[in-house]
């Protein structure tokens, strides 16, 4: 079964391609890491537990006033105030944040990925934002980015989307994920088929015939035949696997080493 890493940023439309590819003539199995996120600090959660602990003393309106029969929910605009943004007090705290959220996350995206498995999946979409950031890069076969050319488009689409955000708290969330051409260009780097990018500039229209595009690339470099055959013969899955496993490794630690070396000159 092919892990298929989707990706990109804030804004750029990767939400709208994730529902592209979990429709017809795609269908196939979404593990979107956001809304799992969401699943594992809702109220009466260890993960919700664990926010309130250490954020309620510095962030006063951090829960919403209505209150659900587990608890009060979390208020993400006040949370995200608090941790989107440049300084060492904002960074320390979204290092807390994401050491609470992200095994509870994994967990459950492990148990969704073997689900998949055993159903007979040719491929399962692993949805993560920040997927380069997280370490899950090394374990998709093939990853895809949405991005776009400006980031002046990420600011503009997430603001009218989300009415209450100044276009400073646009900025300062778009600038947290990093630059999405960068992102792709490190995709590209993984070379044909196992690296792809659609670049979201335009209407739905033209989105949807870029997506057409690199699908059919894509279950061209993943044969039924093969698919199958990993499938009754698990121990050969398990050595594909290992083996795309260790060559995106390879990929990302020369990627992470030539970044290194370019910030030493500077």
């Amino acid at each position: 079964m092919l892990l298929l890493g989707l990706t990109g940023s804030i804004a750029t439309g990767k939400s709208t391609v994730s529902s592209l590819l979990s429709k017809p003539p795609y269908s196939l199995p979404i593990i979107d890491a956001d809304l799992i996120a969401r699943q594992v600090v809702e109220p009466g959660t260890a993960g919700y537990n664990a926010i309130v602990k250490y954020f309620s003393p510095t962030t006063p309106d951090l829960l919403l006033p209505d209150a659900t029969p587990k608890g009060r929910p979390l208020n993400r605009p006040a949370l995200g105030r608090r941790i989107f943004g440049s300084g060492e007090e904002k960074e320390r705290d979204r290092k807390m944040l994401n050491s609470i959220v992200h095994p509870a996350v994994r967990k459950e995206m492990y148990r969704q990925m073997i689900w998949a498995y055993l159903k007979g999946n040719w491929a399962v979409v692993l949805d993560v934002p920040l997927l380069f950031e997280s370490g899950w890069e090394r374990y998709c076969g093939t990853i895809l980015v949405v991005g776009v050319t400006d980031p002046s488009i990420q600011i503009a689409r997430l603001r009218n989307r989300d009415a209450h955000l100044t276009e400073e708290d646009a900025r300062n969330r778009v600038m947290s994920q990093g630059d999405v051409r960068e992102k792709a260009e490190r995709c590209l780097r993984r070379g044909p088929g196992r690296g792809v990018v659609v670049w979201n500039d335009h209407d739905r229209g033209y989105l949807e015939k870029e997506v057409q595009r690199v699908m059919q690339d894509v279950r061209g470099r993943s044969p039924r035949w093969w698919t199958f055959l990993c499938w009754v013969c698990p121990p050969l899955g398990a050595l594909a696997g290992l083996a795309s496993w260790y060559r995106m490794k390879k990929v990302q630690e020369e990627w992470e080493n030539e970044k290194k070396r370019e910030k030493a000159k500077l």
